[in-house]
């Protein structure tokens, strides 16, 4: 499976490899990381067929992850079943970004700091269904 990371805090790749280590080795799972929302669409425009999932924070500076999910879901569909899914990466409690994104077609929702052993799950759940 194909994920695209988009958060502006550049330490999130090396927290991501060392998590996943063991399931980017056995090929479970593709990492590609995005600094920006701009640098996401970018990304999204020569890799759209390859991108299964969006894990993209909410604050960022210049496009929010708000923006970006505008963006996708005008791009390539709106969910279910549409991919890319997005899961979007909310400070705690930030209930009006969560209601917007859920308005724009959020798939699902982390919140800061990540819970790893969460979203691992969470992966492993989608990649079942996607065989």
């Amino acid at each position: 499976m194909k994920i695209l990371v988009v958060d502006d805090e550049q330490d999130v790749r090396t927290l991501f490899e060392q998590r996943f280590r063991r399931e980017i080795r056995n090929g479970l799972f593709t990492f590609s990381f995005a600094y920006s929302g701009e640098e996401a669409l970018d990304y999204l425009h020569g890799h759209a067929s390859e991108v299964v999932l969006i894990l993209s924070d909410i604050n960022m500076p210049g496009m929010s992850g708000l923006e970006l999910l505008r963006h996708i879901r005008q791009e390539y569909g709106a969910p279910p079943p549409s991919p890319p899914q997005v899961m979007m990466i909310t400070a705690y409690g930030d209930d009006d970004s969560r209601q917007q994104a859920l308005a724009l077609g959020a798939n699902d929702f982390l919140s800061k700091p990540v819970d790893f052993a969460a979203l691992k799950e969470k992966l492993l759940h989608l990649t079942e269904h996607e065989n």
